[in-house]
């Protein structure tokens, strides 16, 4: 039997209704991507499940989704992305990796052990940041942490107003302090790095073995892989759960508003500095420096900011020369098949 839900289950908002005319309304159908494989997208609408296959006239298109169907259930056009997460490719590829699409909060997650990182915890929180969706912090394995309060009391002077959960991921009663935001409707996605639980926690969300799970490695508490793509799942109370794979590697790109929201002390104390392009470091007049030395912020926070500005300057511009580069090609194609069918009708 197939399992039917209604567009506002599936996470449908006035967002997307608004950008279908009156026309469209009558004749298409909107799905949403709930996974992505190499030659096809499987979606959801609501006549129930369905596979779409990949053609070389549709855009990229994501998890997370809108798309718009026809009555014969081909692709007629993708609508607008509330959020949009992405990221430099891994290795040296210049280019840009879509993450999820259309997610309303992202559930932070790392665990109460070794594999505990500030700096880490700051780069996902501006992924998250630029995307435009809500960050909760939830860190797992509180079962084995003796003073889970000690790392809570470091996420929380990151940023006051940020919200942090310390759960065991295999305890349904204790993840039930994330029911919040599991409402009807909103999409959640987890994001971490491998071994962290990620897996243990969403199959304790959906109440079932969703996704398979497998111990950290003794030796470093380094995690397994063991999500190896992207998919959304409806949860029983209705909201929807996007889990992706452990990214070992996250560099940013085009990310400055979130990584300047994510450091908002900082960012606050750059604009008091004397030169609009102060680099932090010995510059006369520098309000950071005096703040550092003050005490006032510390040393490997702003660290962190200076490294991460650099890579999403650096990756940014990458990704704006291929751009650029991609432009210039297009215009030379179309330039010579043009010149080629000018000369095919002189003949």
């Amino acid at each position: 039997m197939t399992t039917v839900y209604s567009l506002s289950q599936l996470g449908w908002t006035p967002f997307f209704q608004q950008q279908i005319t009156l026309e469209e309304c009558t004749q298409y159908v909107p799905a949403r991507i709930i996974a992505q494989h190499r030659s096809y997208l499987e979606l959801y609408t609501e006549q129930g499940k369905q596979d779409l296959s990949l053609t070389a006239k549709m855009p990229v298109l994501t998890v997370g989704d809108w798309i718009l169907l026809n009555g014969d259930g081909a692709f007629h056009r993708a609508l607008d992305r509330l959020s949009r997460f992405s990221r430099k490719a891994s290795g040296s590829k210049v280019s840009e990796q879509l993450i999820a699409a259309n997610v309303d909060t992202v559930f932070v997650t790392t665990s109460l052990n070794h594999n505990f990182s500030l700096n880490r915890i700051e780069r996902y929180l501006a992924l998250t940041k630029e995307a435009g969706a809500e960050a909760v912090v939830v860190l797992t394995k509180s079962d084995e942490c003796i003073d889970p309060a000690s790392y809570l009391r470091q996420i929380q002077a990151l940023d006051p107003l940020l919200m942090v959960e310390a759960i065991n991921a295999l305890d349904a009663n204790s993840v039930r302090v994330l029911e919040p935001w599991c409402r009807l409707g909103n999409t959640v996605a987890v994001l971490g790095s491998s071994g962290v639980g990620k897996s243990t926690l969403v199959n304790t969300l959906l109440g079932q073995a969703a996704q398979q799970t497998a111990s950290a490695r003794n030796s470093d508490n380094k995690g397994r892989h063991t999500t190896t793509s992207r998919t959304l799942h409806l949860m029983p109370n209705s909201g929807i759960l996007l889990d992706t794979p452990g990214m070992r590697e996250l560099q940013l790109a085009d990310c400055e508003s979130g990584l300047q929201e994510t450091f908002a002390d900082i960012d606050a104390l750059s604009a008091q500095c004397r030169y609009s392009d102060c680099q932090h470091h010995s510059e006369p007049g520098c309000a950071v420096q005096v703040a550092l030395k003050a005490s006032q912020i510390d040393q490997r926070r702003l660290s962190n900011y200076l490294k991460l500005m650099r890579e999403q300057a650096h990756n940014g511009a990458s990704l704006a020369e291929k751009r650029a580069r991609d432009r210039s090609k297009s215009r030379f194609y179309r330039a010579v098949q043009s010149e080629a069918r000018f000369r095919k009708k002189g003949r």
